[in-house]
This record gives C-alpha cells, structure tokens and sequence, in this order.
C-alpha cells in the first residue's frame, strides 16, 4: 500500500515578499506567512496524518508547528529537507545578481541541483519507508518540492510553487 506524502511549502516571508534568494538563510516567517499557514491548517482539519517532517530552517518549521497543532502532532526535523544552497547569491534581488555576477547562470559556490534533488529524495523515501500505507506532511521548500515533482515526472516540476502551496505524492 503506498504511503501518501503532502508536500507543503512554508509560508510567505520578508524575503519572498521582497523577491530575495533565501536557499539556507534562516528567516522566519512574517504576518502573512503566518496567516497562510493558520488558514492552511483548516484544510487539514479531520485528515488522518501521521505525522509531521519539515527542513530544519525557521521558515518551515514554523509552518510545521503551526499545521502539526492542529492536527496534534509534534514536528520531526530533517535537515536534508532544506532549500538548496546559493552560497553567494543568499540575501540578493534577481536585479542584484544581474549587476554583481553578468552572465553566470548559477551562484558559483551553490550546492547543484542534483545534489539537493539527491538528498531531498533519499530523505522522502526514507520518511515513506517509515509510515507505509499512511498519510505525512512534509514541509519543505520550492527547490526540493520541485526535484519530488521532477522525480516523478509531473509537469509542474519546473513550475514556481507558491508559498504555502500543497501538493500530493504517493510513493510505494
């Protein structure tokens, strides 16, 4: 029976709302962030979830605490579910990045995207192994929500994925 995993991305911050690239940078969630996510945990109201992961940055685990509340669960940290590293361009407006480094495609000491769909994926199939045939929320980033969707072929896997948006997998 395949276990059932609800990816979440953490609610909006200061720096979503001002087009900044977060990758590791612990910012925490603002009013808004919050708000989503108090309105998020009411979809979850009735659900059966067994339990709640989320990446180890402040955004998401504050997303997590707010959802697992609700559903009277604790939180379980996992640090492989963190956002990609961008080194470098952490902290920065598109705009910024134009201006400081012309013509790269990619921060020059970012962690590859391999390498975080790598770990993002090792660390989900481990999190199925331990609840097979149930439901879990997982409350991560866009990067790794991407590489899931990638990973299994859905075509929103090169989409932006919006702050506190959910997105179902079933994994065997």
């Amino acid at each position: 029976m395949p276990t059932r995993i609800i990816l979440v991305r953490h609610g909006e911050t200061d720096w979503n709302f001002e087009h900044r690239w977060q990758g590791h940078a612990d910012t925490p969630l603002n009013d808004k962030g919050r708000a989503q996510a108090r309105e998020l945990a009411d979809r979850f109201d009735g659900e059966q979830v067994a339990a709640v992961y989320s990446s180890d940055l402040l955004r998401a685990r504050e997303t997590a605490r707010i959802l697992a509340e609700r559903l009277g669960l604790e939180v379980t940290t996992v640090p492989a579910l963190r956002e990609r590293s961008f080194g470098l361009w952490e902290g920065l407006r598109h705009e910024d990045i134009v201006h400081r480094f012309p013509g790269l495609d990619d921060s020059p000491d970012a962690e590859t995207r391999e390498a975080m769909a790598r770990r993002v994926l090792v660390s989900l199939r481990a999190i199925a192994a331990s609840h097979p045939g149930e439901t879990v929320l997982v409350v991560s980033h866009g990067g790794p929500i991407r590489a899931a969707l990638r990973h299994h072929e859905h075509p929103a896997g090169e989409e932006a994925v919006a702050n506190c948006s959910v997105i179902d997998l079933e994994v065997d």
